[in-house]
Order: structure tokens, then sequence, then C-alpha cells
């Protein structure tokens, strides 16, 4: 080769390739503005503005969570994150670091231009990034509700060229941040679909339209409509509907009867459920029905049509079951048991719920109850006498993800998880130290340890115990232990 042959002619420079793309994004631009598809000069500008500042999605957010199941108020939030994560980025990071020039408004007919021109610089889209992180968000928590966004968010990145406010790559670059953004706050905040592993699977009859299950529905949690709708999906099985005083006697005529006994209510309705299938010897359909669905919710059932794909297929697992018992008397916890502080508030809180509500009644509960200057609970543990503002034993152990609120991973692992707050003055500082700090640590005022059994003695007589949100009394010595994958539940091991 001559050494007089200038290399840049066989081989374009780094500006020349931006050049073209450059001008391919001009020549695509241009091609959309000449573009005239139908009711599109009528729609677009006006979906476009909607989403001005979020409002779109923020809206969109609201219709889904209003479906009232937790897997779309999960999938409202999630989007509603996602994108408030991409809006932070694109407004700190991405328009700051190519302030690239708006297109040229004269391809666009005038009819499709928004009357006030956005100001800011052109890359990426701002709309667009909100859009897909809002469609990725919801759709990484329910696919469902992702394909009805998908069209939407499909529509506001497309009007933002159909407008002339952005060129292509600046709708593809946001759309591109956006969807990062969505699983970047998976990352931090997981699906349930990612952190509920198999337990230990067992064999159950696989009831493909629910021929033998029976299900026993608590009228009181105000969701019974949820069991019609698994009904439909079940057309044999069978379902009573009783007053909650009625549960138990309830539950214990349809295990007689049934090859699966179903439940339908609150934390406390599924305990005496879990109750009745041990005595019995049947697996377990539990169907959330109540305000907060502890198990269910760990246990990877979020719904009718969770519940119902576990039933047709004969998908069940083993999960484990606390018990405590002292002086004579004994019950199951699937979620936690407590003494101390927060079996009195449950109790103050029972107490006045039903003059002020629900929620100011645990406000003035947690008030009253923490503004005690004497400890609730003495016990002695390992020969040493102990005053405790709480104890609280997990039925299996509890973490938190992320930033979410703490939730079991397991409910086969063997283990008690055991939290203990101490005595000693300002209840309420104590024991939000002891939230905060988290699950494994050691401090004056808190600690934690994972055990099979524990054993109290010199227990306060007439100390409250707390148990899956039903109170009882004790005293003297209360034993906490574990029956290890005692109970069959149905759960959908597929399908998340």
């Amino acid at each position: 080769m001559s050494p007089d042959v200038d290399l840049t002619v066989l081989k374009p420079g780094r500006h020349a390739l931006r050049d073209r793309f450059l001008s391919l994004d001009s020549r695509l631009f241009e091609f959309a503005a000449d573009q005239h598809w139908p009711y599109a000069e009528r729609i677009l500008p006006r979906l476009s503005r909607s989403a001005n500042h979020g409002l779109l999605w923020f809206a969109t957010g609201a219709v889904i969570a209003a479906s009232s199941t937790p897997r779309a108020r999960r999938a409202a939030v999630r989007g509603l994150a996602s994108l408030s994560l991409a809006s932070l980025t694109i407004n700190t990071l991405g328009k700051r670091s190519v302030r690239r020039p708006r297109p040229v408004l004269d391809p666009v007919p005038l009819v499709r231009q928004l009357k006030r021109q956005p100001i800011t610089t052109s890359f990426p889209s701002g709309h667009a990034a909100s859009a897909a992180a809002f469609a990725t968000g919801v759709a990484l928590e329910s696919p469902a509700w992702g394909l009805v966004v998908a069209p939407i968010a499909w529509s506001v990145a497309l009007s933002r060229v159909y407008t002339g406010v952005h060129f292509p790559s600046d709708v593809l670059a946001g759309a591109a941040l956006g969807a990062g953004a969505a699983f970047a706050v998976r990352g931090m905040v997981p699906t349930r679909d990612r952190v509920v592993p198999a337990r230990p699977r067992t064999d159950v009859p696989a009831l493909t339209e629910g021929e033998g299950l029976v299900v026993v529905a608590n009228t009181g949690a105000g969701t019974v409509d949820r069991v019609h709708t698994l009904l439909d999906l079940l057309p044999r099985a069978e379902l009573v509907e009783c007053e909650p005083a009625d549960v138990r006697a309830e539950l214990g005529k349809a295990a007689a009867r049934a090859r699966v006994l179903g439940v339908c209510g609150g934390d406390g309705t599924v305990n005496t459920a879990a109750e009745v299938a041990l005595r019995h010897g049947l697996p377990l359909a539990v169907l959330p029905g109540g305000t907060l669905n502890h198990f269910a919710y760990d246990l990877g059932v979020t719904d009718e049509r969770d519940l119902s794909r576990a039933v047709q297929r004969g998908e069940a697992v083993l999960v484990d079951v606390g018990r405590f018992s002292s002086d004579g008397q004994q019950g199951l916890f699937l979620n936690t048991c407590s003494l101390g502080v927060y079996p009195q508030l449950v109790r103050e809180r029972d107490r006045v719920s039903p003059r002020v509500g629900a929620w100011p009644a645990g406000v003035l509960a947690a008030l009253r109850v923490l503004r005690s200057e004497r400890h609730p609970l003495h016990a002695e543990v390992a020969g040493r006498k102990h005053p405790l503002w709480l104890l609280f034993a997990g039925n299996g152990t509890y973490h938190r993800m992320g930033l979410a609120p703490a939730r079991r991973l397991n409910l086969a692992d063997g283990v008690l998880d055991v939290r203990v707050v101490h005595g000693g003055r300002r209840p309420a500082l104590r024991l939000l130290a002891a939230a905060v700090a988290g699950p494994l640590t050691r401090s004056p005022a808190h600690a934690a340890v994972q055990v099979g059994r524990l054993h109290l003695t010199g227990v306060t007589p007439g100390a409250l115990l707390a148990y899956d949100g039903e109170v009882t009394e004790v005293g003297g010595e209360v034993t906490l232990e574990k029956l290890p994958e005692a109970l069959t539940v149905y759960r959908p091991l597929s399908g998340f």
C-alpha cells in the first residue's frame, strides 16, 4: 500500500458515522411527519398532553389499584415506582448529558403540533421513558395488566414523534431507559415470582373441576365474592358461607365430607382451618380474604386464579406449623406468636375499633399502650429474669427484600424467628430501634435468634399472648415449638 493513501477515505471516522445516524434519524422523522393515520391527528396529540408530568400514568395506576386484587395493587405501585426512578434519571442525567435541540417543526402539519412546545432538550424522551417504565413495571408484577397498559404506552411514545417534539432515536433511548428503570426497581424490590421458592412438594388430589373441594367462607371478612369467582373456575366445588362465630363448626362439618378443605378469610380464619385440616388429615386450600393475608401471600397464593391453578394441577407443598403451650392450654400459629406490648395493642384496638374504625383504633391503641410505664411482661430465660417490652416469634425466618416490608421466603425452614425487645425506659424508641435494625441484630435494647424451640418460665400470670391476630392469656411456663412440614397446602408451583 502506498504511504500516500489517506486511510480516512477507506474507513469512515466516528464523526461520519454519527452524521449518517443523524441523517437517518431525520429521514425517519420526516417520514412520520408525512403519514396520515386514521384518527391519529385527534387522538395522539391529546394522549401526548395527558402524559405530561406523569398524570396519565398516575390515573392509570389508580384504576389498576381499584380492581382490589393484591396483584393489581402491587402492579400499580411497581409501575409508579419505576416511573419515578425513570423521571429522576432523565431529569438529572439524561437531559443534561446530551443537549440535543428539538426537531424543526416545518414538516409537521399544524393540526398535530402541541399548543405548548417543550423547552427542554430533546434527547432522551422523558414521555417515552415514563411510558416504558410504567408499562414494564406493571408487566413484571402482572402480565395481564401489562398487556392492557402496553398499547397505551406505545401510543404515548409514538405520539412524541407524530407531534414533532422528538426524533425517533430520542423515543427509543427514552423507552430503553424507562424499561431499565423498571428492572432496576425489581432489583431493589423483587417481584413475588422471583422470591417465592418451591418448598417441599407433596402429592395431593388434582381436582380438575373442584370435585371434593369444600370451601368455608367467613362472611365477616367482606370478600366472599372472591369465592364465587373461584367457583366459576372450579364449578364442582362446594361453598359454605357462614358468620365469624360459626366458622369453626362449619369447618368441622366440611372436613367430614371433603377431600380437600378450603377456606376464605383472614389469618385468624385460616389458622382455625389449619387446625381442623391437621386434625382430619386433609390438605388445605387457602383463598386470601382478609385484610393482611400474611400466610397466603407468603405461601404464594394471591388470588383465585393462583388457587384454582394449584387445585386443578394437584400442586401443593408442606409447610411448618408453630405451636404454643402454657398451663394446659395450647394453640397453633401459621404466622407469628408474640407476648408483651403487641398483644396489649391488639386487645385495645379491638376494644376501640367498633366505635372509631380500624385504622383510628390502631393509632389510639398504640398511643395508650406505649405511654405505659410498666413492663407488660416478665419472664425467665435460661434461669435469668428479664423485663421485656416484646417477644416475637415468627413461624419461619422473616426477611426484608430491598425496600419491601418483611416477609418469609420459606415456610418450611424448621426454625422460629425470635425477636426480643428488652425492658427499659421509652418503649416506643426501643421498639422503633428494633424494627429499623433488622432481624439479626444484638444490642442492649433488642436481640434476635433463630431456634427450633423456646421455653420460658416465670411468665407474668395473665400475660397476653397474640397468635395470628387472636389473643389469649398465659402465665407461668410458656413453650413455643415447631411442627416441621406438618401441613399440606395447595400452591401453584409454576406459572408465576
